[in-house]
């Protein structure tokens, strides 16, 4: 009698790899909808994403005060990249890793070109730190809802103390034109930033995302060949600059389009599951 011979054993299929091991996503017009939610849908692609084995950074110019509540909600306790790149944030240990502030001179001198150029501004500031005060003057038109912030009537008391960066708007000029105008008169001086609609932002010269998120990277062990970016402002630009992969959402300004490697959906169409679901869902790959 025969017997018949035993099943050759199969090996296991290779762990198809990692698309990417940081996902980074800006808050305001892309991870969060008008009303500042995030959709269940979005929630569960990025923990499809991280249960795979990719992290999440939240990368927002948002300071620390206005960023900490939507970490909260989110049961995050990883590292976050607030105030436009100023602050490496640990939301698990609620600290601050690193934190730079902008020089309150050379800010004063900037400020000075460009009303020089465009006339008076509407000011706020950024105070550094975990409870950093937004300072707001008079006429200055608060955009992101109902944010802690703390109303002065001289504009000296943006100076009393540390900043990390200054809000400009102007009466008449438009968001481009201003941040354009801006950066034209001062950009030797200070950094300049669009970052949203009626958020024209003065910095430490060379700081962005980017700088921000190298940082936060380099703590996780991942490179930038390992990152996909979501973004929707110019303010992105120095985000996809660095990332391998930056993704644009629909509603997103133009220019950050430009240097997109693809567009999604928009923040209220769940642009952001789209793109992880494809690359992180069962039998998809990159």
């Amino acid at each position: 009698m025969t017997t018949a011979p035993e099943p050759a054993h199969r090996a296991a299929p290779p762990a198809r790899p990692l698309p990417y091991k940081l996902v980074a996503t800006d808050l305001d017009g892309t991870l969060l909808r008008h009303d500042d939610t995030i959709s269940e849908r979005t929630r569960a692609a990025l923990a499809t994403a991280t249960a795979a084995g990719a992290a999440h950074i939240v990368v927002t110019g948002r300071a620390v005060p206005w960023t900490r509540h939507i970490l909260d909600a989110l049961d995050y306790d990883g590292i976050a990249v607030c105030g436009q790149g100023a602050q490496v944030y640990h939301a698990g240990e609620h600290r601050l890793l690193t934190s730079v502030t902008l020089d309150r001179q050379l800010a004063g001198l900037a400020l000075s070109k460009i009303e020089a150029e465009v006339g008076p501004l509407f000011l706020a500031a950024s105070r550094d730190g975990l409870e950093g005060e937004v300072l707001v003057t008079p006429g200055y038109r608060i955009q992101e809802g109902p944010l802690p912030n703390l109303e002065i009537q001289d504009p000296g008391d943006l100076w009393a103390a540390p900043i990390n960066k200054i809000y400009i708007q102007h009466p008449t000029l438009g968001d481009d034109e201003l941040a354009r105008a801006a950066r034209e008169v001062s950009g030797d001086l200070v950094g300049v930033m669009m970052a949203g609609e009626g958020v024209v932002e003065l910095l430490p010269l060379g700081l962005s995302k980017a700088t921000g998120l190298s940082l936060a990277a380099r703590r996780l062990g991942v490179k930038a060949a390992d990152t996909i970016a979501f973004g929707d402002m110019p303010n992105d630009i120095p985000m996809f600059g660095w990332a391998r992969h930056g993704v644009a959402m629909a509603n997103a300004h133009d220019e950050l389009k430009a240097v997109a490697d693809e567009t999604t959906a928009s923040n209220e169409e769940d642009g952001i599951a789209v793109v992880l679901e494809r690359l992180y869902g069962d039998g998809n790959g990159a």
